[in-house]
């Protein structure tokens, strides 16, 4: 089965069947995976359609130098990666290759960059200067309505300026050294062990201590000596031989996965591992591509202090049916989150 390659790292990890958001769509609700919100139907929202990665990223992103990573492809048949969602409900660009990756966790910017960076940080403080003291006057002549509309106005202000005290902070700072020259980009089925070697080490450096990988529809089954396209398997209408395709070409997905756990659990932080410290969170946003169903996604969860080596199975509907937004609220308060919310979600689910 496809969870052989996983054998080795059991213990470590829980498989769920029975989680999802309850939306429809099809691929594109595979977008709303970390989020549990359509894109189409976030306009209202307090937090939009923002992923979780990012919902995490703007409370505890300031503690590294890259408040999170987003890594994934700008091609396939549905747009690309698009994994990583704002608040205001747009895309995180992501991160394209393990050149680029390589780059961003090593490599210093040259004098110029740094020059025009400080020079950047100034003007903005100078806005930002101007844009308090504008406020401070209007506040005096506001009534209590507007008062607490400004004193959302200020917070904003005083979240800008952290990141930007932040940011000048990290900007003189060195980057940790590689561990090995910098790679180069090949395939995407080549590329991908480099991708979460590349992952595990910014997680060990303390570069950031969240991380997304988005594998699309540009990953080529040709590279494996698949003569098919990775879309065209997944309606595979039950033939045999495109099943089998399929099984190969997600195999060696998964066997990648299952090596990157076995890393962070050769990886030490403080007095436990990597894994043990880290959440790592492995599935879809659609749970049959066959059938365009979007419901029973499979997910498995890994790492984070929790109690694994089991399989979950949840009702997949009615009154007990648990969204997968419960396990998100779950992740955030471990990671120090204070939220009972987030996306769809109804309470908090977790394992012990």
């Amino acid at each position: 089965t496809l969870l052989n390659p996983l054998s080795e790292v059991r213990r470590h990890m829980t498989v769920y069947r029975g989680l999802d958001h309850g939306v429809k769509g099809g691929h594109f609700a595979v977008h709303s995976f970390l989020s549990g919100v359509l894109n189409s139907e976030a306009q209202n929202r307090p937090n939009g359609n923002v992923s979780i990665d990012q919902f995490m990223a703007d409370e505890i992103g300031h503690q590294t130098r890259f408040p999170s990573l987003t890594v994934g492809s700008e091609g396939g048949i549905h747009g690309g990666c698009q994994i990583a969602w704002t608040r205001s409900g747009v895309r995180v660009p992501p991160i394209t290759g393990p050149a680029e990756l390589f780059d961003r966790l090593f490599v210093e910017d040259s004098a110029e960059r740094q020059a025009r960076r400080v020079q950047e940080n100034r003007l903005q403080g100078s806005i930002l200067d101007a844009g308090l003291e504008d406020a401070n006057r209007l506040a005096q002549r506001v009534n209590r309505e507007d008062k607490a509309k400004l004193d959302e106005y200020f917070t904003s202000i005083r979240d800008v300026e952290k990141r930007l005290e932040l940011r000048q902070r990290w900007a003189s700072l060195p980057k940790p050294k590689p561990p090995f020259d910098r790679p180069a980009n090949k395939n995407k089925v080549q590329d991908l062990p480099l991708l979460y070697e590349l992952i595990a080490l910014a997680l060990q450096t303390d570069s950031t201590r969240i991380a997304t990988l988005e594998i699309g529809g540009d990953f080529l089954p040709q590279d494996l000596g698949i003569d098919k396209s990775y879309h065209g398997l997944s309606h595979h209408g039950n033939d045999e031989a495109a099943i089998k395709h399929l099984l190969a070409l997600e195999t060696y997905q998964i066997e990648q996965f299952g090596k990157f756990l076995a890393r962070l659990s050769q990886m030490t932080d403080a007095d436990r591992t990597l894994l043990d410290s880290t959440t790592v969170l492995f599935g879809s946003g659609i749970g049959d591509a066959n059938s365009h169903k979007n419901s029973d996604l499979p997910i498995i969860l890994a790492g984070g202090g929790y109690r694994h080596g089991e399989f979950r199975k949840l009702p997949p509907s009615g009154p007990n049916k648990v969204p997968l937004c419960n396990l998100f609220v779950d992740i955030a308060q471990r990671m120090g989150l204070q939220t009972e919310t987030f996306g769809s979600s109804t309470g908090r689910f977790g394992l012990a």
